[in-house]
């Protein structure tokens, strides 16, 4: 195999954004798309000149007409169709919210090490060369010691049958959107935080609309975070170190309108850092290649994906406790 033959779980409207990835990648091509209905497949296939279309997810995992699948499901599904695409030996990258639930995050791990196949979580800004800059930035002390990551995303749902508003499907901004900068702290930050604190606000949909988080790590660094589906479309993320700190206004998405990697030193003027230009997405699928196909380890590794969820699920309970929860012993 030279190339890794594609398949689409689903005909979630997130695909736009992963199909032309595929397609600009070098080892990867998109063969095939499932969805519930046959009819709406083939309409989706015809769409975006997909040469297979199927009426049911196990078809296609089954077809052996595919090498991989992105899993674009809602969130509450991601964790079941992912092992039974690991147990039909075909590889995963599953969008995030990897999992609601550390049993299932522990569920999908074990099903990838016994099927030989690879898992990843799909969060597409790790990936990214802008991303990657910052980290050198913090490993290497520029900034010195890291004392605060201040990061948000929001965006306003208009539609009150969102299925981000479904209590059952694992609807909420936190698992949504909030996980972004969840995500970032822990990346600054080289792990999981010691303990969390959250707040919600939750409207009649059932679930949080707003949240924020403050998060503390060991040494003494904190993280705040904040995520709401009731404000406009809003992206941040600063790094507060001893010896400057770093600003970006687009750390998660849309990198390619009006990107800016600032810097500020401790004294002198700010400066901007240069980033090399790359489509989002192609990030998290080349990276998917080379684990296939040259054996590579995954960039994204499972325990850090692991500690998003172990992260997301303390704050929400600290929210529901209204207490601070100590990751030490968190195990739900």
């Amino acid at each position: 195999m030279n190339k890794v033959r594609w398949g689409l779980l689903s005909t979630a409207n997130i695909n736009r954004l992963v199909i032309p990835a595929i397609r600009a990648s070098t080892r990867g091509e998109l063969v095939a798309v499932a969805s519930r209905s046959l009819e709406k497949a083939r309409q989706y296939a015809e769409k975006w000149s997909i040469p297979h279309a199927f009426g049911s997810y196990q078809e296609m995992l089954d077809s052996g007409k595919v090498d991989a699948v992105y899993i674009s499901l809602p969130n509450h599904l991601h964790a079941e169709w992912s092992i039974r695409a690991l147990q039909a030996g075909v590889h995963v990258l599953c969008e995030k919210p990897f999992a609601l639930s550390l049993e299932e995050v522990d569920a999908m791990i074990a099903a990838s090490r016994a099927s030989g196949r690879v898992l990843a979580e799909a969060f597409m800004y790790r990936y990214h060369p802008q991303t990657k800059i910052v980290g050198e930035w913090v490993r290497s002390g520029r900034l010195g010691e890291i004392i605060l990551t201040r990061g948000i995303f929001t965006f306003k749902i208009m539609q009150r049958d969102d299925v981000r508003l479904i209590p059952e499907y694992g609807g909420g901004c936190l698992w949504d959107v909030g996980v972004y900068p969840l995500s970032y702290a822990q990346y600054v930050f080289g792990g999981p935080p010691q303990a969390v604190f959250g707040r919600q606000w939750v409207g009649d949909s059932g679930v949080d609309e707003d949240f924020t988080g403050l998060l503390w790590y060991p040494g003494g660094g904190m993280a705040q975070i904040a995520s709401s589906f009731r404000s406009p479309l809003h992206t941040h993320f600063e790094i507060i170190g001893t010896e400057g700190r770093l600003i970006l206004n687009r750390p998660f998405i849309g990198m390619q309108d009006g990107r800016r990697l600032e810097f500020y030193p401790a004294e002198g003027e700010p400066q901007e850092i240069p980033v090399p230009e790359q489509e989002l997405y192609l990030g998290e699928v080349e990276d998917m290649h080379a684990a296939i196909l040259d054996g590579a380890t995954p960039y994204l590794s499972l325990e850090e994906t692991r500690n998003h969820v172990r992260t997301a699920l303390a704050l929400y309970q600290s929210a529901k406790q209204g207490q601070a929860i100590d990751l030490e012993t968190f195990s739900k």
